[in-house]
């Protein structure tokens, strides 16, 4: 199949490459020249500009959009409800708050086209790993882009087959489609205000390691622990292992201290949307808040909680904290 792809940052440029990989067509586009002719040294097709992609694109058209949320992401979908046509479908993959979603299908759903959005995640790793994909929106325009979805999830990626279910489910292979416009994104904020709560409570409990080896302790109660090598031991048959417990101990083999990390720590947003979802729905959801006040903290006052933080952002999404 063919696609159009809007933004090639960490993850737009490889989805380009993976869908690439898997037989299918891409025209790139990105505000910044310097990432189109990134991708057009190694033989993508690129655009100039988003009527240039549209013009190169065969109706009816599919564009994935992969640009930060909010304005950046408000303005290219609305420059392309200006240039597509009926039965053409726009893809939102970013980290977009789901009642945005909702809007903006409605609006182009009055055109004739058609919005899916698509909770993706994966970080700098899906071009190997492949994408987990959240999708929401029409159910017939999803099911068209089948192999889009299929290519750019992890497919067969050796993980044990849940009891009853079988080996060629979508949700096996890594996709879902998820119900209607904004529940993909729905489901994806979720996904990260979990994330939040299993990093915090990964980074409490090395913290609570390191410290027990400070001298206010009773000397038979002191330990001087090798964190980096209890974070490998728990990745072979513990309850506890993760990929993200694979990143943190790459992190700590690399530099037992995190001394390289600052431990100033970001929130996407998504955390705040997935409490403001929970206070809205009366549902507890204690440690989620508490993952996210806890990366408010962070901005203030620096523990290497926050330094193990910052390295497992670093390690899945390239994301590089400012120094404070």
């Amino acid at each position: 199949m063919q696609m159009g792809v809007i933004g090639l940052g960490r993850m737009g440029a490889n989805i380009v490459r993976r869908l690439q990989r898997g037989q299918h067509t891409c025209v790139a586009y990105d505000a910044e020249a310097a990432a189109i002719e990134r991708l057009a040294a190694e033989g993508t097709a690129t655009a100039r500009s988003l009527k240039d992609l549209v013009a190169q694109l065969a109706p009816p058209r599919a564009i994935w959009v992969m640009v930060p949320a909010g304005a950046p992401t408000e303005g290219t979908i609305s420059q392309l409800g200006e240039l597509l046509q009926v039965n053409d479908v726009v893809i939102d993959g970013g980290n977009t708050f789901y009642q945005d979603d909702i809007r903006r299908a409605a609006a182009l759903r009055s055109k004739g086209i058609y919005y899916l959005d698509v909770g993706t995640s994966g970080g700098i790793f899906g071009l190997e790993r492949g994408y987990c994909l959240m999708i929401g929106g029409d159910r017939a325009a999803a099911e068209r882009l089948d192999p889009i979805f299929a290519t750019l999830a992890p497919g067969d990626d050796g993980v044990a087959l849940t009891p009853g279910r079988k080996a060629d489910e979508p949700p096996v292979r890594g996709y879902l489609y998820c119900g209607p416009s904004g529940a993909g994104h729905f489901v994806k904020m979720i996904h990260n205000g979990i994330e939040y709560g299993m990093m915090q409570a990964y980074a409490e409990g090395l913290d609570i390691l390191r410290s027990a080896a400070q001298d206010s302790l009773p000397s038979e109660r002191r330990y001087n622990f090798d964190i980096a090598a209890i974070t490998e031991v728990w990745r072979h048959g513990s309850v506890v292992s993760s990929w993200l417990l694979d990143l943190t101990a790459a992190a700590l083999a690399e530099n037992p201290t995190l001394s390289n990390f600052s431990g100033v720590v970001q929130d996407s947003g998504e955390g705040r949307w997935t409490v403001n979802a929970a206070v809205e729905q009366a549902v507890p959801a204690e440690v989620l808040t508490a993952a996210l006040y806890a990366r408010f903290r962070s901005r203030q006052d620096h523990t290497f909680a926050e330094r193990v933080l910052s390295a497992m952002r670093f390690k899945f999404g390239g994301h590089v904290e400012p120094k404070k």
